[in-house]
């Protein structure tokens, strides 16, 4: 009687089921964190500022202490001769190392700087 009862309160609820086969596994195993629309800003070891900001950010079991970043554009401000000097960076993609304070920007790299200078590259590596 008691199972009658919880049977038919459980049946009285809509269920919705996902088959395990509509799971991706792999993206779940991969990705440990994931935002979007990340940024984060500070200052580099010079004491120049910067910000960087990702149309998406992860990190991964594997690599815990790298973040990896999607179409990424950033500042940054750094002073030539007591002249303050901005130049914006965009790439495809980018990683950054947490305890070397590295950002390896890849694919089309895009530099950009008040001063009119301007590059264009496959890879760059900034040190923050």
């Amino acid at each position: 009687m008691v199972a009658a009862l919880v049977a038919g309160a459980l049946f009285t609820h809509q269920l919705i089921w996902t088959p395990i086969s509509a799971i991706n596994m792999a993206d779940i195993a991969t990705n440990q964190f994931k935002m979007t629309d990340a940024s984060f800003s500070g200052v580099d070891h010079d004491g120049n500022p910067f910000n960087i900001h990702a149309k998406t950010a992860r990190q991964e079991y594997d690599a815990p202490d790298t973040i990896f970043l999607d179409s990424v554009h950033g500042k940054i401000t750094r002073l030539i001769n007591g002249t303050p000097e901005t130049s914006d960076i965009s790439a495809n993609h980018g990683r950054y190392d947490i305890k070397s304070k590295r950002v390896t920007l890849i694919g089309n790299v895009r530099v950009d700087s008040t001063t009119g200078d301007k590059a264009l590259t496959d890879e760059m590596v900034l040190k923050l």
